[in-house]
């Protein structure tokens, strides 16, 4: 049996991303097991301990950008390796036992659903007040009938929890997607697409001493290769201030021999290179 970790509770958009996971997993003749945990830490540390096989994090939204929190905890826990990339489409509702938006006095919901749907809230609801949870599910438990409380989350969950749907879709972009990653430790013998040939990503973080320019080195090994980079972006270390890891996407698979060569070049002009796994991106 198969275990995959997800943030819960049940109804989030990790939850439909593992589901889409477990789908791909019995193709392969896996089965599977859905585990929530309170936090997207927690998921990936849920592998790390063993605990799970397999952990879905969300990485970036197409609106908001990265989610740091899984960009920290990749970077923190040893012996991860991300197997598959999805693509999620994300459709945020309204949820409330109130029957009137006039009613809404507080919203709750994950911080990058807040901010998905900041401008539709501005617009139908100025002035109310916004409170975070850990996650979209979660805000649903804070619904009371005789309270002017509303959350942001999913249809499914909607229609898990039994919870009116006040307003939908609310999302500011109709195209607002999320990209998870499926990470694995290792050394599993459980493989995601194992019959395929090649991967169309590879993702790395690396991290630099803090003197003028030393970025563009790493830079010119990618372009001297003629590697695309499809993502970079920097996050601080959290060990001294202007200090920062950087974190980048590239289009080559990583366990071809020209590409082990430029990583090992790359390795020159690095304090630490980390090779989180090459992956393909999946549209679900």
């Amino acid at each position: 049996m198969v275990v995959i970790a997800y943030l819960g509770p049940r109804g989030t958009y990790s939850e439909i991303a593992a589901i889409a996971c477990s789908q791909q997993l019995k193709a392969q003749g896996y089965d599977s097991e859905l585990r929530p945990y309170p936090s997207i830490a927690q998921t990936l540390q849920a592998v790390a301990k063993q605990e799970a096989h397999l952990a879905i994090a969300p990485v970036e939204n197409s609106i908001e950008g990265n989610v740091p929190m899984t960009l920290d905890s990749l970077w923190q826990l040893q012996g991860l390796d991300i197997q598959q990339a999805y693509v999620l489409p994300i459709t945020h509702g309204l949820l409330s036992h109130r029957d009137e938006l006039s009613a809404i006095k507080t919203v709750y919901s994950h911080p990058q659903a807040l901010a998905q749907c900041q401008e539709w809230l501005e617009q139908h609801l100025p002035g109310v007040e916004l409170i975070p949870t850990n996650s979209t599910t979660e805000s649903i438990e804070y619904l009371q009938p005789d309270r002017p409380i509303a959350a942001i989350s999913s249809q499914r969950a909607a229609k898990l929890y039994k919870v009116p749907v006040l307003a939908y879709p609310i999302n500011d972009r109709p195209d607002n997607c999320t990209r998870f990653w499926v990470v694995s430790s290792t050394d599993t013998d459980i493989r995601l697409n194992a019959s395929s040939r090649s991967k169309t990503h590879t993702s790395i973080a690396f991290s630099l001493p803090n003197i003028p320019g030393v970025l563009v080195k790493p830079l010119e090994v990618f372009a001297h290769q003629g590697i695309n980079l499809s993502r970079i972006e920097s996050r601080p270390t959290k060990q001294s201030l202007f200090e920062y890891l950087f974190f980048i996407d590239i289009e080559v698979d990583a366990r071809e021999p020209s590409i082990q060569k430029t990583l090992q070049q790359l390795e020159e002009y690095t304090e630490v290179l980390k090779i989180f796994g090459s992956y393909t991106v999946t549209n679900i």
